[in-house]
């Protein structure tokens, strides 16, 4: 237990506060540090070593799918969580793609979120693991890639094409390609009928 280090991720102080007082008190995991944004939590990965990262999905400085493939590519031995609001069903298929297979429900019981985080953090892979990720072919945002994923989230925000790009990195007729696709694969005609879809799903930003 002692080998153990996790990094907890959330912009919300009482959030990291809680998860950290499950670890030490319930699981007896002791060596935990946070951090609240993307930002800060490449830098703290690259200033010391952890085992295990428990991240919520939408940051103040961005969406955590943004810079998983790169702890992915730099740090292929952390096991990673997603502790989140968003619902599972939509997000399953992209953090698959990444390897990513732990997911817990913010709205999880405290029962929940112990036999969760001891599989996680005894790296066990159940069936319980998998079911966390629903395949809700209904939900028209689940079939969206990463990339759109990411898109989605700043279009909910109510930022323009060249602001994504910026805030991506990536070129706007890039932006522009993504949001035709985010639009034609939720059936939606405009932004209005996104964002209202958006909240009917309780996909938030």
């Amino acid at each position: 237990m002692s080998a153990l280090k996790i990094l907890i991720t959330d912009d919300h102080s009482m959030i990291r506060k809680g998860m950290k007082l499950y670890l030490q008190l319930n699981l007896g995991v002791m060596s935990v540090q946070e951090t609240d944004s993307c930002n800060t939590l490449l830098m703290a990965l690259k200033k010391d070593h952890f085992t295990h990262l428990v991240a919520d999905l939408i940051l103040s400085d961005g969406n955590t799918l943004e810079v998983i493939p790169t702890i992915r590519n730099l740090y292929p031995d952390l096991k990673i969580m997603i502790f989140s609001m968003q619902p599972a069903e939509i997000y399953g298929k992209a953090l698959k793609q990444y390897g990513v297979s732990y997911y817990l429900s913010k709205t999880a019981g405290e029962e929940e979120i112990i036999k969760q985080l001891t599989n996680f953090i005894h790296n066990q892979a159940s069936t319980e693991t998998e079911n966390n990720f629903p395949d809700h072919t209904r939900n028209p945002f689940s079939q969206l890639s990463p990339r759109e994923l990411e898109i989605l989230h700043y279009l909910l925000k109510g930022m323009g094409t060249k602001e994504i790009a910026d805030s991506l990195n990536i070129k706007m007729n890039t932006v522009s390609t993504l949001k035709s696709r985010v639009l034609e694969k939720t059936s939606c005609n405009n932004f209005k009928e996104l964002l209202e879809l958006a909240t009917l799903h309780n996909v938030n930003y």
